[in-house]
């Protein structure tokens, strides 16, 4: 079962949501100095993944294009008017509780931008191998529990949009390798490792108060990648 993984990792990310919850109790210091931690923490992963890119000028040509094409469409507000909808239909934050939005929105950048739920999906796909889907699902648990204990119940609808995301790229997987080359495969990830933890270590700084970026604006980056890197290879290819 191709889904497996992602069902397993959707599934942890609402266990992790409930037990946070059930640890909302938490004397505000210490949930702003656990919040400054997550922050740190997040962009030290992001500075990880940026490195492991072998074209940095991808990297910075996609972030460009891809905030142009966010900001067009203005895509942090309709995740942000989808997480307020939410808090609408479920009722307003609890005390000491981030809103809905907030949660929704940084769970599911968090959750959704990285090399694992890439890799993971074109595993379970390709291979029918779930390994790494299984090994950021426990990552993602915890990082549900933890971000719940401040931001709210909002991170709990974040498992959605991971389970069809990465649903998605396994149902593709199950037919990329007859036109994907796997060089040109192993080029996207590279880059698009880099250009999404550039994206984590937004998140990072935002967690950590110390900015407030529209990361979410900064999704189209991924698919900008993916053209750049693909135009390269068959420029190199050809030539």
């Amino acid at each position: 079962m191709f889904l497996l993984g992602t069902l397993v990792n959707g599934l942890l990310i609402i266990i992790g949501t409930l037990i946070g919850k059930m640890l909302h109790r938490i004397p505000e210091n210490m949930k702003g100095t656990v919040m400054y931690a997550i922050g740190l923490a997040v962009m030290v992963l992001g500075l990880q993944m940026g490195l492991k890119g072998d074209n940095f000028l991808v990297v910075i040509i996609s972030l460009v294009f891809g905030a142009v094409i966010g900001e067009f469409f203005a895509l942090e507000d309709k995740l942000n008017a989808l997480g307020n909808w939410l808090e609408q239909k479920l009722g307003s934050k609890g005390q000491g509780q981030g809103s809905i939005s907030q949660g929704f929105v940084t769970g599911t950048l968090i959750f959704v931008i990285g090399a694992m739920a890439i890799i993971g999906a074109l595993d379970s796909g390709i291979r029918g191998d779930h390994d790494v889907l299984y090994t950021k699902s426990i990552i993602d648990g915890f990082t549900a529990l933890i971000l719940t204990t401040t931001l709210g119940i909002g991170v709990l609808f974040s498992a959605f949009p991971v389970v069809i995301y990465q649903g998605i790229i396994a149902l593709f997987a199950t037919q990329i390798d007859r036109f994907v080359p796997v060089e040109l495969m192993n080029s996207f990830i590279n880059e698009m490792t880099a250009t999404g933890g550039v994206m984590i270590f937004a998140i990072g700084l935002n967690l950590a108060g110390i900015t407030k970026i529209r990361v979410a604006n900064l999704l189209p980056a991924i698919l900008v990648t993916g053209i750049i890197v693909t135009v390269i290879y068959y420029y190199q290819l050809i030539f």
